[in-house]
């Protein structure tokens, strides 16, 4: 197993660690195989949110007695001190520990952040914890190529979270910034989203550059821990042929699979247009149906409401039917 420092955080971790969306599938029983699994083969990152319902509360039971064996982050949509700070005891509550490793700021927008970094935000809560020894690094999490590029000048950010995948490019000149900072840098949505059907070629292409620190792939099943854990420890050269599956891929995806750019922005009516295909990918393709329907239904505007307009497809880089492809997710979601 390769282990690396998590940035400035200092924290020791194994090259590939675990992504705690997907463990809302099985239930307690697996999740303790699962970690016990990890132990065993010396993955030592684990990732988890108080947003995936079940997966905190799985995890701490799993972890009773190898606590001390793993690095332990997980991440909150609390904007203000107050709910931050309440979220960061359930947390520490849910995973059964004293301290968590790593805690982060959850996708917020431009606007959020500022929220986070006011007098009474969450940055309160979350700097009084790690005084308090409660919470031991901070970071944030992101899907917006704006956020990234704010939080990489936020001092108190030791770790930035970010998707980037075969298909999902578009941070990486970010991402080299976050070595040049010694800002952990850490790849969600490494088979973005589950669209990339090949796992071990997804692997192979994000552990074949340097800067990124760690891979989360979302597992649930053993036989996935051995596979992306065959693929990260593999260090041969990418082939030409599997560069050319990448190539193959990249033209699959590239007219219905949304980057999350948020060049579409701001839609005339209001739709979150990239949130709308992240929640359908969760329903797609995760297999999280229940979940994905209550994120999607606290949308403040649905997919249903676009008005046809087409103002956003000109802005997209990617040339996507976003229209058609918004229709394809209300009738998705039942509207």
């Amino acid at each position: 197993m390769e282990y690396v420092t998590l940035g400035k955080t200092g924290l020791k971790i194994s090259r590939m660690g675990f992504g705690g969306i997907p463990i809302q599938r099985v239930d307690a029983s697996v999740t303790r195989e699962l970690v016990k699994a990890m132990a065993e083969k010396g993955i030592n990152y684990i990732d988890t949110a108080r947003g995936y319902t079940v997966s905190e509360a799985y995890l701490g039971e799993a972890l009773e007695g190898l606590r001390d064996k793993f690095v332990l982050a997980t991440k909150s949509m609390s904007r203000t001190q107050e709910a931050m700070a309440k979220d960061i005891d359930i947390s520490l509550g849910n995973l059964r520990t004293d301290h968590i490793d790593l805690y982060q700021v959850h996708n917020p927008n431009m606007e959020q952040l500022e929220q986070v970094i006011a007098a009474g935000g969450a940055l309160e809560a979350l700097q009084e914890a790690k005084a308090a020894g409660k919470i031991g690094h901070i970071g944030v999490t992101a899907h917006s190529l704006e956020v990234f590029e704010k939080a990489l000048e936020l001092d108190w950010v030791e770790t930035i979270m970010f998707p980037y995948n075969i298909v999902e490019t578009q941070a990486v000149e970010l991402i080299k910034k976050c070595t040049e900072k010694n800002i952990g840098f850490i790849t969600m949505k490494p088979l973005a989203g589950g669209a990339i059907e090949d796992a071990t070629l997804a692997i192979r292409f994000i552990c074949a550059n340097p800067d990124v620190t760690v891979v989360i792939p979302g597992m649930f099943d053993l036989k996935e821990i051995d596979q992306n854990l065959a693929a990260c420890e593999d260090k041969t050269p990418l082939s030409e042929a599997e560069l050319a599956k990448m190539e193959e891929v990249r033209s699959q995806l590239g007219n219905n699979f949304c980057r999350r750019c948020n060049y579409c922005a701001p839609c005339t009516v209001g739709i979150s247009i990239p949130n709308v295909f992240l929640f359908q990918g969760y329903l797609d393709r995760y297999g999280l149906g229940g979940w994905a329907k209550d994120r999607y239904s606290a949308m403040p505007v649905k997919a249903s409401a676009c008005i046809g307009c087409g103002a956003c497809e000109k802005r997209c880089p990617y040339n996507l039917p976003i229209r058609e492809m918004l229709k394809d997710a209300a009738a998705k979601f039942g509207e």
